[in-house]
């Protein structure tokens, strides 16, 4: 196996459930591997497992799909070093990329080709120790923050998190996601409005069109 590969979950088409870009359809590849445990992790099947791929067969996959929008996302992408590697062929193949991830890792070596998606870990998530607060500082204006929220708590601490880092004048749009089963999307969009929180309030498309499962 070529040296610059990577361990593959899985690569699959599918409408974008988050972000910006939600509602496109987008090409996944998830990569294997993440040192988090995020309590309402959805995707603990990346954890192990998975695929070894070169760069060249992963790009070649992608391409088949004829699919403008890639998302590399997880477990957790920075995990694997030769991500990029990735990030730069896919870029140079004239394709419009988004990477999602947790911030746990340094962000700074990114493509500016591509478009960050940094997922700030909440108190609830039990990883808040893991926030790398210093990848704030690489976030470009076309960027996008999100936070997973599980209660009130989460809540008032993101909010917090928005003033303190002057996140409205770092990025492109700040996401708050209800927790699923642990926060009423209703409840949420009842605090950001009496708040007047200039958040994007955020539910996951791909779970309302197929439900809860794998490779959507």
């Amino acid at each position: 196996m070529d040296a610059l590969s990577l361990r593959i979950t899985e690569i699959f088409h599918s409408i974008q459930g988050e972000s910006l870009s939600a509602g496109l359809p987008t090409v996944f590849v998830r990569l294997t591997g993440c040192p988090l445990r995020c309590q309402y992790c959805d995707t603990a099947y990346a954890f192990e497992g998975g695929e070894r791929h070169t760069v060249e067969q992963i790009v070649s996959a992608v391409r088949q799909y004829r699919c403008p929008q890639v998302c590399i996302t997880g477990g957790e992408p920075l995990a694997q070093p030769h991500v990029h590697p990735l990030m730069a062929a896919l870029a140079e193949a004239g394709l419009q990329l988004s990477i999602e991830t947790s911030g746990a890792l340094p962000t700074d070596m990114i493509d500016p080709r591509v478009r960050v998606v940094l997922d700030l870990k909440t108190p609830g998530s039990g990883e808040l120790e893991r926030n790398l607060y210093t990848n704030i500082d690489h976030l470009k204006a076309g960027d996008e923050v999100k936070f997973v929220l599980c209660d009130r708590g989460d809540y008032d601490w993101a909010r917090l998190c928005i003033d303190r880092y002057q996140l409205p004048q770092r990025v492109a749009a700040i996401h708050f996601s209800p927790s699923q089963g642990q926060l009423d999307p209703a409840l949420l969009a009842e605090w950001i409005l009496q708040d007047r929180a200039q958040v994007r309030l955020q539910l996951q498309q791909h779970k309302v069109i197929w439900g809860d499962r794998r490779g959507v």
